[in-house]
């Protein structure tokens, strides 16, 4: 069935563009008869590759890279409109949540021979950003950059409420809450958990052992015991006051309302680094730190959810040789720290975390160990859809406008229609695979 839809937009593909695609093949090879590879990356990161592209040329000559950047918002639909016009470039920063759809539409090259033979596998990068890019059992991307989310927090009033670091399970960390609760009265709150972000629940969940779909990404898996202890735990924060139920709409400045205390602690991402050192004031800049999130049982259990942006490389590319190229040179470690201290985006090898850079600040420290400990999100190209669903069923909680088990089983029905089309597709797929071990 994959193979006939592709056909299918192959033939659209020569309909709609016709000779337009002329000009782009045409434009392959440089005058000195060099390679010319066409990179696309996202927002700000569009800007900072292009300084490390100068050094990748410098080093291959005979190779010209040409950066486009694309606004994070045009990204997606450019992506598809590349896809179907067969103008998709060379090489792709890709976020590793649309890895899955654009690896079923096969628009991507399988790169596990390129990594065996660059040794780059799960001990040199997070193991768990790592399988974001596996998509049954192949690997279609490599980790550029990681990001994940964990608790950033006032020291100083959680110090006051009694607890001189950050507990590391759900039962103690909910008894630093109401403790924090206590202290500041009934118009602060101990954690802010905006509505409208589904974050901090799925990394719950994920922490809980929740697939959060089930057969096979067919399922939802909301209302299982994994996924409800999350839900419950998340829904009881609301429900007793230690979290305000509002949205990040309704918050007029983060920073401020931190500053001067309408919450102690916030699950956020490493974006907040720079802004929480730029926009608290200076006599709290002592006064905040990050840690990894508790776990169900002990730190061991708290995961995250799996983030971060991934490079890979068109199927269709002529030149992949070259293109794996700098691929590998994005991933080398002294480039990634040059990357890091360019953008502010977390290497994904690990080697890089050795340097002092990341190593000696401690709030920094602590993403490493939460990348440690992070889990991917269902690996199917409808999970935005279904990851909107639980934001607004999470926000109906918050709300007092559904129970947490209500809310669940709407959940499951929500995903099991939105997942419809990918049962039909594996079903057909199987007796498929079926027929042809018959004969």
């Amino acid at each position: 069935m994959r193979r006939s839809v592709k056909r299918g937009l192959r033939v659209a593909a020569v309909l709609l563009l016709g000779l337009a695609l002329l000009p782009v093949s045409g434009c392959a090879r440089r005058q000195t008869g060099g390679v010319t590879l066409r990179f696309w990356a996202m927002g700000r990161e569009g800007e900072v590759v292009a300084e490390l592209v100068r050094d990748f040329e410098r080093d291959h000559p005979a190779v010209h890279v040409i950066v486009q950047q694309i606004p994070w918002t045009a990204a997606h639909e450019k992506l598809l409109t590349g896809f179907v016009g067969g103008t998709l470039p060379d090489v792709i920063q890709l976020g590793n949540t649309w890895i899955p759809e654009f690896a079923a539409l096969e628009a991507l090259e399988p790169l596990g021979r390129d990594c065996a033979a660059s040794g780059l596998d799960t001990t040199t990068c997070f193991p768990g950003v790592w399988d974001t890019n596996v998509i049954e059992g192949t690997l279609y991307g490599v980790p550029w950059y990681v990001d994940t989310r964990l608790v950033f927090y006032r020291s100083d009033l959680l110090a006051r409420a009694g607890y001189r670091e950050m507990p590391g399970s759900w039962a103690e960390w909910r008894r630093a809450m109401e403790a924090i609760k206590r202290r500041a009265g009934p118009d602060r709150f101990a954690i802010l958990l905006p509505a409208n972000e589904f974050a901090p629940l799925v990394s719950l969940a994920l922490a809980s052992g929740s697939p959060i779909l089930a057969e096979d990404g067919t399922r939802g898996a909301f209302s299982e015991p994994a996924f409800m202890r999350a839900l419950d735990f998340y829904a009881g924060l609301f429900r007793d006051h230690l979290a305000p139920p509002v949205t990040n709409n309704e918050i007029s400045n983060l920073y401020q309302e931190l500053a001067r205390g309408y919450f102690c602690m916030y699950i956020t991402g490493p974006w907040n680094l720079g802004e929480f050192a730029a926009r608290l004031p200076d006599s709290l800049q002592n006064q905040w730190a990050t840690a990894p999130l508790p776990g169900p049982t002990g730190p061991e259990s708290g995961y995250s959810l799996a983030g971060g942006s991934s490079l890979v490389m068109s199927r269709r590319s002529a030149h992949k040789a070259e293109a794996w190229r700098l691929v590998e040179f994005l991933m080398r470690p002294d480039v990634q720290l040059r990357f890091y201290r360019l953008s502010g985006d977390l290497p994904a090898r690990r080697e890089a975390w050795r340097d002092s850079a990341l190593s000696a600040d401690p709030r920094v420290r602590a993403f490493g160990e939460q990348l440690a400990r992070v889990r991917p999100t269902p690996k199917v190209p409808e999970w935005e859809l279904i990851a909107n669903r639980i934001q607004e069923y999470a926000e109906r909680i918050v709300r007092g406008a559904a129970r947490p088990d209500s809310a669940a089983a709407a959940l499951d029905r929500e995903a099991d229609r939105i997942l419809e089309k990918r049962r039909w597709l594996l079903s057909r797929r199987h007796a498929g695979d079926a027929a042809a071990g018959a004969r």
